[in-house]
């Protein structure tokens, strides 16, 4: 039996300022074109369907387009949610949907106990689901500790309950959000730390014959059996060195599996750039960057004069800026003031630096304008108060 694995979606997401509902609507449409040029039985979604409880119109509107596409497969469409997720609004619907071959499984009571039953000429494949688990709102229904670890484990445990009800050639697959260990991860990911027991032990999903894993956003396998798909679009610059794909998983008669990683589509690479601000406008070696996307970090002394505004002239794409390190500064000997730092310089340009130095980016044009205003609407009410 074949499946496609695919995970954290993020619908609605952007990309530092950069709107990518456009790359999402070709990956989902990347999606559609691989479940059925590679005739899969089922399509697995592993949670974080939306970047939002409350997602954006566009976003919803593109999740209801994707449902309508995948759905005209006429193949089991399994979807659970994710920590970015609401289950309750994720869910509305489920039942109807579930007449057309959309499996939404965002209730942990019922989705550990009712899995979606494919068969092909070995048997049955049973697959369940554990839709993300918030210790504090699911652990006395688990009767468990308030863990990640010990919610998973009950649930494990009510999975492994229901599959001895089937005969013993069956095969099972578990469809999880969580974050296993030994899985690396990215700065894109929502921190689901709970007094620090975050981690999932892979044990946890013995006897399982593939789980299929959403939350850390490149594609990885634990160990043989558990695998993460990843994102199908890149969503921080942590991820520049990840290929993101989608994985097609073949399982055998006897519940063995192999992967294949077809790569999705990119929007625009993404790189990192380090360096003097002079070296970057000028280095020759930099030109194949200046289409992709970019997350530059300056190395110079101090921060020049408006760096985002030079640096888009050579890279349009510029999208993160990290100015000079203080302590470079200090270890260079440059021990100015405060007030020396401010000397020859306006409001405006002390007002765009802070912004630049809390963020890390520096103000868009229309912040620019934004930052003007309010300056002068400040000198303006300082001047009638004085006279």
């Amino acid at each position: 039996m074949r499946f496609l694995h695919t995970s954290d979606w993020h619908l609605g997401r952007r990309f530092h300022e950069a709107d990518v509902i456009d790359a999402q609507r070709a990956f989902l449409t990347h999606i559609h074109a691989t479940a059925r040029d590679r005739e899969v039985d089922a399509i697995l979604v592993a949670g974080d369907i939306y970047d939002r409880a409350i997602p954006s119109l566009d976003a919803v509107r593109l999740f209801d387009s994707a449902l309508t596409q995948l759905a005209e497969l006429h193949i089991p469409i399994i979807m659970i949610s994710g920590n970015h997720d609401s289950a309750h609004r994720l869910g509305v619907g489920a039942s109807v949907l579930a007449r057309a071959g959309v499996h939404l499984r965002t209730d942990p009571d019922s989705a550990c106990t009712r899995p979606v039953l494919l068969e092909d000429e070995h048997g049955t494949v049973a697959v369940y689901s554990i839709p993300y688990l918030e210790p504090s709102l699911t652990h006395e229904g688990l009767d468990a500790d308030k863990s990640h670890q010990a919610v998973t484990t009950a649930a494990m445990d009510r999975i492994r309950a229901d599959l001895a009800s089937y005969p013993p050639n069956t095969r099972s697959i578990v469809i999880a959000h969580a974050f296993v260990a030994g899985g690396e991860s990215s700065t894109s990911e929502r921190d689901i730390t709970v007094g620090g027991l975050d981690y999932v032990a892979a044990s946890t999903f013995h006897d399982i014959d593939y789980v299929a894993l959403g939350h850390l956003h490149g594609a990885q396998n634990v160990n043989d059996r558990i695998h993460y798909s990843g994102s199908p679009l890149a969503y921080s610059f942590s991820e520049a060195h990840h290929t993101k794909t989608l994985t097609i998983v073949d399982m055998a008669a006897d519940g063995t599996v192999t992967l294949d990683r077809v790569n999705t589509p990119v929007p625009r690479p993404l790189a990192c750039l380090k360096g003097t601000l002079k070296d970057l406008l000028t280095d020759p070696a930099h030109e194949p960057l200046t289409g992709s996307w970019l997350q530059v970090t300056l190395t110079d002394p101090a921060l020049p004069y408006e760096p985002m505004s030079q640096l888009r002239r050579r890279f349009p794409y510029v999208l993160s800026l990290v100015p000079p390190d203080p302590g470079q500064r200090r270890r260079t000997g440059e021990h100015s003031t405060y007030t020396q730092r401010l000397q020859g310089r306006n409001d405006l340009d002390i007002a765009c630096d802070f912004v630049t130095k809390v963020r890390g980016d520096a103000p868009t044009p229309a912040e620019h304008v934004l930052l003007r205003q309010a300056v002068e609407h400040a000198q303006h009410t300082a001047h009638e108060e004085t006279v």
